[in-house]
């Protein structure tokens, strides 16, 4: 991996959504910061075309019931954008929602040992969340499993009401 293979910046297009409750801001805020501390995003050359080289600008929304990824150089330079279905994810996100809320309603009123079991559950359905992007992704970026998941988190804020 070159140490140009990384994001240093994120927009999310959130036009035309509901907007975040003060719990989903901060989610987003955190997995924001996490993926530009720590990242790997790799975007392979295309047929015919030189290798567009890092570090990436990423936008990320939601047009017409898809997934938008918007890459772009250091420089803004557009470099790809591509569209995912929303529907290999409709599941794992309301699972996550789910869980995600019996956990912060567990840590207001049950023991530390309850805690841990509902948390191990939500880092599961997170992972799977994340293994179902990578596959998605495949041939369009390349990440590690921690940019993954925390791409996977910004997915579920995209997609959280209000």
């Amino acid at each position: 991996m070159r140490a140009t293979d990384r994001l240093i910046d994120i927009t999310l297009d959130d036009s035309g959504l509901p907007a975040p409750t003060p719990e989903i801001e901060q989610e987003r805020r955190v997995a924001v910061f996490d993926l530009l501390e720590d990242n790997s995003f790799v975007v392979p050359p295309r047929a015919g075309q030189a290798d567009p080289g890092g570090p990436y600008r990423l936008a990320l929304g939601i047009r017409d019931r898809r997934l938008v990824f918007r890459v772009g150089t250091e420089s803004d330079q557009p470099v790809v954008e591509f569209h995912l279905s929303l529907s290999p994810f409709r599941q794992v996100v309301r699972d996550y929602f789910q869980i995600c809320e019996a956990y912060f309603d567990a840590v207001k009123r049950l023991p530390p040992s309850q805690i841990e079991a509902i948390d191990m559950g939500r880092r599961g359905i997170h992972n799977e969340g994340a293994r179902i992007l990578t596959e998605r992704l495949e041939g369009k970026v390349a990440t590690d499993s921690d940019t993954a998941r925390r791409l996977f988190t910004l997915i579920c804020v995209l997609q959280a009401r209000g």
